[in-house]
Order: C-alpha cells, then structure tokens, then sequence
C-alpha cells in the first residue's frame, strides 16, 4: 500500500504543473504576454481553437508581425483557425526597426517555446504574415528548419535568389488585384514552377489590405490538402471532395461573370491542390477549352499590354524619384502631380484594367515614397533636403493626409524658409485642416507663429489669430 501511495505521489507531482498549464491556456481566444523564457523578456500571444486537446497533434501558423500588432494580426487568423483546426501564436517582440537577425531570433525562441509547450506536428508547421509582417514570415523557412509552407497576404517572397531546391516549401500567396504586389506575385508563380515549389496565387478584387476570412480559411484548408497528399495528415476524401466541389462552383461563378482570367487562375490553382487527391481531367480539359477561345486570348492580350505599360511607368518612377532625391529638384514637384493627375485618370476610367492598374500604380508610388523616407530618416546625419523633398511629394500623393504638410512648415521654419513654410501651411489649412492649437505647437516655429504673416493667414482661415497682427 505505500508503494502504491508512493507512486501516486510521483505520478501527481509530474501531471500537476501540465494540468495547471492546460488551465491556465484556455481555449477559443488569444492569450496574450506568455514568457517565452523565464531569463529572456519576450512574451508572445497564442490562440488554441475550441477543440484542442492534448490527445492529439496539432498544426500550427506563427503569424508575423513588426509594427507592434501582433495581437492584432493574430485575431485576423482566429475564424480560419476555428474551422480549419490550426493553433496560432505571435511573437510580441518583433519590430521593423531592429535587425533581420534579432527578429529571426526571437521568432525562432517563440517557436521552440511553443512546440515544447504544445502538441504540436512537426512537420505542419507554418509561418504567415501581412506586408511587412509577410516579408519577414517569407524569409522564415530560409533561417530557421522544419517550416513546411509559409501564407503571404498582400506581399510576394522577398529574396527569390534565396531560395532553394533543398529546401522546399509550400507558399501560398493571397493578394488583390489592385494592390501593386499583383503583378509581382504572378511573376513570381512561374519561377515556383521552374523550381518545383507547391503554389498557390488567390486573388480577390481589392487592394493592399487583409482579405476577407474566407480565403484565409481556403489556405490554411490547402495546407491541410497538401499535408494528406504527403501522408502528415490523415486523409479525409470527404473533406477534399467538399473543398473541390467549393472551388469548381467558384469557377462556374467567374464563367458566368465573365471573368475568364479570374477563372484560368483558379483553375490552374485546383489543378495543382487536388491533383494528388483525384482526377482532374475535367478541368484540365476545360481549361485548354477556355485558353482557346476569343474572348480569353483577347482578355489575356490586354491585360498584357496593361501589366507592360504598367512596368514602364514603374521604371519612370524608380529612376525620376532616384534623380529627385540626389538632387532636390523641386522643380519636378509639378511633373510628379501630372503623374498623379494621370494614375487618378486611370482609376477613374472606364477600362476595368486600366482602374485596377490605377489604383496598383497609386500604391506602388505611396509605397516607394515611404520607403525613401524611412531610408531618409535612418541616415545619420539626416539628409533634411532630400527629406523636405519627400514630406512635400507626399503632399501630393496624399493631399489629405495632413502631418506632411505640417512636417514640411516644421523643417522650413527650423532653417527660416519661412516662403515655403507659408506656402505649406496655407495649403493644409484649404485642404481643410483646422487644429490651430496643434499649428501653434508646432516644433522649431517659435519665430515663425510670430511673424504678422503667419498670423493673417491663421486668421483668414481659422478666423481668430493668436497674436495681434499690426497692419501699419
């Protein structure tokens, strides 16, 4: 009797801290700040779907994420999760200010963390990402083992010559056909053929932003395809058959509509998901069919000549906005706000290519200014010109974004520019920005708030100046 007591003694000592654990990582919503390490101040959040247990392994997807949103991006992943039966986690320590090797490290921690902590498969274990977060998720697989497939949403890999036949993964690309990734992602589609990387492209009608849940969930479900076809999970053919009889009336949906190269890609995506599973020949079939008609080769024509028109504006933006910056040439602020006035054009436009490109082109541009600004700030010393430059061009990419206009009469007053600073300030305030005590607080403006100027144009528009204005 007392060895049995004693063997009860041992056996509860070991099972009580996992049962306090179990408790304490409650299921069907996030968990934020759990320590990755006791000595190491990281913290990450985790969601376990409603019907974890631990008598089972389960895939996971460590969602990625640098602009302190973790949580956040997390979130957008629960619904898809709850459905297709995946655990998420997120670091909480990744920031887009630190190095690449500090964030792959702390990624790296977060994941042996949970896989000790966890039941996790081994071998489903998946990294994914929005924008930023999406570049950082695409190089995960390269520096860190055993990652079987990574989900990109609004972005493409970020390095392809990085890439490596040894070391191959399943990517799945989600983007818009508005966002300006669009036209890299397809481009990228056929270097993963050559590769022999498993792919799929979803594309919605939108641009640069999370897609609805539902493709979400189709790409985790096409994770769970793939895994059956390599023998990690068990097969379900009912669960494929579903999934396939969803994806086929997709197709009939895009047919009707007449979006024929909406239904070409999806169909190309079916071939290569359910190929493993079924017979797919009467898609393959139909897909030949559709590739011969008129009315594809005249849709694939011009979206042809829109993608090579769309590339020539991109390499005069690249190269004028290099030449700008070195220079400070002002004087092309004009030639940059005829650019605008003609992307503006496109969008709205008749040409259902032309407003996707449109709107494609207007955030190619947004997002090349921005990155010149951040490599801008980072100099040491800070190149001022190039960035007055900048803060004035987005201005005009973005006239009603407001913090430009007054970044712009901050940095000009600071040098006593005070021409340029007036110019700016009674822009934003016809654009129709109203926040006078924020104009009076302005940084490096204590001489220029004074100056009779500055106050008559406050007055002209706000109605009531702060200091008196002496009209003799």
């Amino acid at each position: 009797m007392k060895k049995y007591y004693l063997f009860f003694a041992i056996v509860l000592f070991f099972l009580t801290p996992l049962f306090a654990q179990e408790m304490r990582l409650a299921k069907g919503k996030i968990i934020d700040s759990l320590p990755v390490h006791d000595s190491i101040p990281e913290t990450f959040s985790l969601y376990l779907p409603s019907t974890f247990d631990t008598s089972k392994k389960w895939p996971v997807v460590f969602v990625s994420d640098l602009k302190g949103q973790a949580r956040q991006a997390l979130a957008m992943f629960i619904q898809a999760a709850e459905k297709e039966g995946y655990v998420l986690a997120a670091s909480n320590n990744l920031i887009d200010t630190v190095s690449l090797s500090d964030n792959m490290l702390a990624t790296s921690r977060m994941i042996k963390k949970v896989t000790e902590l966890l039941p996790i498969q081994k071998n489903r274990v998946y990294a994914a990402g929005f924008s930023g977060g999406g570049r950082f998720a695409s190089l995960i697989p390269i520096f860190i083992k055993d990652i079987e497939g990574i989900l990109l949403c609004g972005v493409s890999i970020v390095n392809t010559e990085l890439l490596n036949t040894k070391n191959r993964f399943h990517f799945i690309g989600i983007v818009g056909k508005k966002d300006f990734n669009y036209t890299e992602l397809l481009a990228m589609e056929e270097l993963l053929d050559k590769l022999k990387f498993p792919h799929q492209i979803l594309v919605f009608d939108g641009g640069n932003a999370w897609p609805n849940t539902s493709y979400l969930e189709r790409a985790l479900g096409f994770f769970t395809i793939e895994a059956m076809a390599k023998g990690n999970a068990i097969k379900d053919s009912s669960y494929i058959d579903g999934s396939y009889l969803k994806d086929v009336e997709r197709v009939a949906d895009f047919r009707g509509g007449g979006e024929l190269l909406m239904a070409n890609q999806l169909m190309g995506e079916i071939i290569s998901v359910y190929g493993a599973h079924r017979n797919v020949d009467s898609i393959k079939y139909a897909r030949r069919n559709l590739k011969k008609t008129k009315l594809f080769k005249s849709l694939r024509r011009n979206e042809n000549n829109t993608f090579f028109k769309e590339s020539l504006l991109k390499e005069d933006y690249n190269f004028y906005l290099a030449e700008d910056i070195l220079t400070y040439n002002l004087n092309n602020l004009g030639w940059w706000n005829y650019q605008m006035t003609e992307i503006n054009r496109y969008i709205y436009g008749d040409s259902g290519l032309e407003k996707e490109m449109g709107h494609r082109l207007y955030g190619y541009v947004n997002a090349l200014v921005d990155d010149n600004i951040d490599v801008a700030i980072a100099a040491r010393p800070i190149d001022e010109e190039a960035l007055a430059f900048l803060w004035m061009l987005k201005t005009i990419i973005a006239p009603k974004n407001f913090d430009y206009y007054l970044k712009v009469i901050s940095l000009s007053a600071k040098n006593e520019d005070f021409g340029t600073a007036l110019f700016y300030l009674e822009e934003v305030l016809k654009k129709g920005f109203k926040d006078k005590k924020k104009l009076y607080a302005l940084k490096h403006t204590a001489l220029f708030r004074i100056t009779p100027e500055f106050n008559r144009i406050i007055k002209k528009y706000l109605e009531d100046a702060r200091y008196e204005i002496n009209e003799e």
